[in-house]
């Protein structure tokens, strides 16, 4: 049987993420060799994002929630590799993960990520999953609300894109906030 139709006979002839059944195809999750256990089925808009990573969309990818939970470890590996370029440690978190398969998903993302050291106002060095309180009142433009002074933001994530910036949720929405406002909690 060929890769293709194992896949897809495996998810029911849908994206092992979204569920859509629109431009499937096989992805390989690297490293791998090949195999279906290493391969997913995917549509079309999960993996051009997923090859394009400047362009992925938070909301397409609301679907993790649910596919972050298959039992088949490469749909759970590439779920795991997203929420966390999404910066959504608060899911990860709640994922459980075989030793052997969370090295696999830990090897995808190490390679990725970039050596940026950033700073609080204290000078303190900020990672990704640290949380951080605001220390003055920061008006977000286009959302139409005021971060307030003393709110904590948790599960912060360092974008590679933005310079003396980390990105969190306040009041529910996801913004970049510059590390000269904030201290580390």
């Amino acid at each position: 049987m060929s890769l293709e139709k194992e896949l897809e006979t495996r998810s029911g002839g849908v994206c092992e993420l979204c569920g859509s059944s629109e431009g499937l195809s096989a992805f390989e999750v690297a490293p791998s060799d090949g195999s279906a256990q290493q391969s997913i089925y995917l549509c079309s808009t999960c993996k051009e994002q997923i090859e394009n990573p400047d362009k992925m969309n938070e909301a397409h990818f609301n679907c993790l929630n649910d596919s972050m939970w298959s039992e088949t470890p490469a749909v759970a590996v590439m779920s795991y590799r997203l929420l966390k370029a999404l910066g959504r440690e608060d899911l990860v978190d709640m994922m459980y993960m075989e030793d052997d398969i969370k090295a696999w998903a830990d090897s995808g993302i190490s390679a990725n990520t970039s050596n940026i050291v950033v700073k609080d106002s204290n000078g303190v060095i900020l990672n990704a999953g640290d949380s951080v309180v605001i220390i003055k009142d920061l008006e977000v433009k286009g959302a139409g609300f005021t971060a307030k002074r003393g709110t904590t933001v948790r599960n912060i994530s360092i974008p590679s894109d933005v310079e003396g910036h980390i990105e969190g949720r306040v009041n529910g929405t996801k913004i970049y906030l510059k590390t000269e406002f904030l201290k580390k909690a």
